[in-house]
């Protein structure tokens, strides 16, 4: 069973052996956590842009990319406490759409899926989700018409929906410890 924790530490900083990215099908960051890794992890992302442009990703999948390692130079130091695995998790169709409910929960599968193997046969213990973009800020929305509410395009709540999905289909994965990166902005319950 897995055992998941909430921290505001930074997920950089984790030594997760799988990294757990939301991402959108356009292929554009505006988090600059996710900025950040384009430059980190170039092989991750040149494969998540591709797949972006040719169409291969679709909303509600997860793209799994098994990071080349460097063996010389300056990063060869760090290869430690870098991730072994990025897990893109394509939740949204663009970066200014929220996720939903139903993308959510298919690309959890798909992970949960992707994670099993990973977890028996490569020793796979410790993944890392950042989940500022899974979190929606109430205060710079505008009025929501009746149109998006009917058509469930509705940005999901933290504590209602999102946080339970991620603990419903990470929950059953066994011997694996699972980091959920929150902002400040949201409290954790000691």
């Amino acid at each position: 069973m897995t055992t998941l924790q909430l921290t505001h530490a930074p997920i950089l900083n984790s030594s997760a052996q799988v990294l757990i990215l939301p991402v959108n099908t356009a292929s554009i960051f505006l988090d600059p956590v996710l900025m950040r890794t384009k430059t980190l992890y170039p092989d991750n992302y040149q494969r998540y842009h591709r797949a972006c442009r040719d169409g291969s990703l679709e909303v509600g999948s997860c793209l799994l990319h098994k990071r080349v390692r460097e063996q010389a130079g300056l990063s060869a130091s760090h290869n430690g406490n870098q991730p072994i695995y990025v897990a893109n998790l394509t939740v949204s169709d663009h970066p200014y759409h929220p996720a939903r409910s139903q993308w959510l929960k298919t690309a959890l599968i798909d992970l949960q899926q992707q994670l099993i193997p990973l977890i028996r046969y490569q020793g796979v213990r410790k993944v890392a989700l950042l989940a500022r973009p899974l979190i929606f800020d109430h205060s710079s929305t505008n009025i929501i018409s009746k149109e998006e509410s009917s058509t469930n395009s509705l940005p999901l709540d933290w504590q209602t929906f999102t946080l339970p999905l991620i603990t419903q289909y990470l929950q059953h994965l066994p011997k694996l410890r699972t980091e959920v990166h929150v902002p400040r902005s949201v409290p954790i319950a000691s």
